[in-house]
């Protein structure tokens, strides 16, 4: 391993340690999450899903 990954390593590591408390706090004040959202959420996500794999069959 040379010393261009171990520095990418522990500058990662770095960022992670930085930025825990605001993601932590974001979550804790963030609104919670009806049921209708899900599902608003959930659609989209499964259409590209499922366009995906269309496209790879075809291929």
């Amino acid at each position: 391993m040379d010393w261009m990954k171990i520095g990418s390593a522990m500058l990662l590591i770095a960022m992670i340690l930085f930025l825990w408390p605001r993601a932590k706090q974001m979550m804790k004040e963030s609104r919670k999450a009806e049921a209708g959202e899900w599902m608003g959420i959930a659609l989209p996500i499964l259409a590209v899903a499922g366009f995906v794999v269309l496209l790879v069959m075809l291929v």
